[in-house]
């Protein structure tokens, strides 16, 4: 399997990969055996709960978004004014008044943090709980924590992908970046549906079976062997897989089975709910990662790009914040009225936040200035909104400083999170795989719970 490299133009400094030919390749090896044996026993307190990552690709503003800070100089406060929500002393920018509504079913980390202000670094730092990468050298060098994750336990239900990435896993314009396996393997990637959800002629092609293998030459045992014939040789050099059997008769499911294509099929939606999530890219996403927890799959993300607003910053945010307030806010209702909440943990955050203080434009004003007024990297404080999957809604933990900086109360770094989802997703945080050389490196090396959110 070739991996291809791929490029982004709105980055700064910007810089696909195969993509499984069936959503059947995709899945399997995260549901082998030895995967469940091992996930068995290192996580005896397993819980059947799920994962919606909204990743904000870019980075977004904490001053505009969840941490407003109105008694600062203008050039720091920024264009909007906050707003109060149905939590006391949780106020948030006005431009989501529809989360607003919706705040105690999520909490807001406001003091996190991991210092890096190179896009790679910190979407590294914060997707795979390390650093050690950086605009020079991007090559990802940890597994992502849902893939870990997946590794483990697989998905929720038989005949369905664990690991699904609308359209595409993507970090800073590499694909899938540091979303994916890496030193896990690239079974434990992404599956990624392609194509726009919102588009009426949105289609995941990889649910289906090539053309030369028919449903009934795959039933045949020998014909389905030959066919993962590949697979299997792999296994023999890996040890990965302790039993073909299982691992055939799961990958059959997932490609011949209604399940996954019912899943997928958002145009099943009533009309009206998906006009709730709103009718553009990131809300119908959103919605389709809905369905997809709701059917079993364990981890969704969803790739909102754009947020790199160096200038222009005023507009960039116009055409952003409402989109995802409303995707926000439909999507944790939409999960409480299907008694879903706490079975699924919703995040949104991307790489860092933004520079407190204003710039003139981008590149030091005039005569090199490329617009109006934006907001630089900001990796010392950030904003992260985490509900659902049994946490404690309408918490706000941690604050910024007067300019919102840096943390001056609770600083949490990327390995809390990631210790916080693994509790909600009740697997072994300390559990170690093997790297490229062999050397066992630990799921989660740094970091605890957010107790806060218990």
């Amino acid at each position: 399997m070739k991996v291809h490299a791929g490029k982004s133009a709105a980055y700064c400094d910007g810089v696909s990969r195969r993509s499984f030919l069936q959503v059947g390749l995709a899945g399997m090896g995260s549901l082998s055996l030895a995967s469940i044996l091992r996930a068995k026993e290192s996580s005896p307190n397993a819980k059947n709960t799920s994962v919606i990552l909204l990743w904000l690709d870019g980075g977004p503003s904490q001053h505009d978004t969840y941490d407003p800070k109105p008694e600062a100089p203008r050039e720091y406060a920024g264009i909007w004014n906050p707003i109060k929500t149905v939590v006391p002393g949780m106020d948030i920018s006005e431009m989501f008044p529809l989360q607003a509504k919706v705040a105690d079913k999520f909490s807001i980390l406001r003091s996190v943090h991991h210092n890096a202000g190179d896009h790679f670094t910190g979407a590294h730092w914060m997707l795979t709980g390390r650093g050690g990468v950086n605009g020079a050298m991007n090559a990802g060098k940890s597994p992502f924590f849902g893939s870990v994750a997946t590794k483990l336990v697989g998905a929720r239900q038989a005949g369905m992908p664990p690991f699904v990435s609308v359209p595409y896993g993507m970090s800073v314009g590499l694909r899938p970046g540091y979303f994916g396996g890496h030193y896990l393997g690239n079974q434990y990637d992404p599956f990624n549906t392609g194509g726009d959800p919102n588009a009426s002629t949105f289609k995941v092609d990889n649910l289906t079976l090539p053309k030369e293998l028919t449903i009934s030459r795959l039933a045949d045992r020998r014909n389905l062997q030959q066919h993962f014939d590949g697979l299997r040789r792999y296994a023999d050099v890996t040890k990965e897989f302790e039993n073909l059997d299982q691992f055939e008769q799961q990958a059959f499911e997932l490609v011949t089975g209604d399940k996954a294509r019912l899943a997928f099929d958002i145009e099943a939606e009533s009309p009206e709910l998906r006009d709730q999530y709103g009718r553009n890219t990131w809300g119908q996403s959103t919605l389709l990662a809905r369905r997809l927890v709701e059917a079993g799959t364990t981890f969704v993300t969803c790739h909102f790009g754009g947020w790199d607003s160096h200038w222009n910053h005023q507009t960039t945010m116009e055409r952003h914040l409402p989109k995802v307030d409303q995707a926000v806010s439909a999507l944790f209702t939409d999960l409480d009225n299907r008694g879903l909440l706490d079975d699924v943990l919703v995040i949104v955050m991307g790489e860092f936040g933004r520079s407190p203080k204003m710039n003139n434009g981008g590149n030091g004003g005039p005569p090199l200035s490329k617009g109006t007024p934006g907001r630089d990297h900001w990796g010392n404080a950030m904003s992260v909104l985490m509900g659902g999957g049994g946490l404690k809604g309408g918490q706000v933990v941690g604050s910024t400083n007067r300019l919102g900086e840096s943390p001056a109360t609770r600083p949490i770094r990327p390995g809390d999170i990631h210790h916080t989802i693994f509790n909600v997703l009740g697997i072994d945080p300390n559990i170690a795989f093997n790297d490229h050389t062999g050397r066992p490196i630990v799921a989660i090396d740094h970091g605890k719970v957010i107790s806060e959110l218990l």
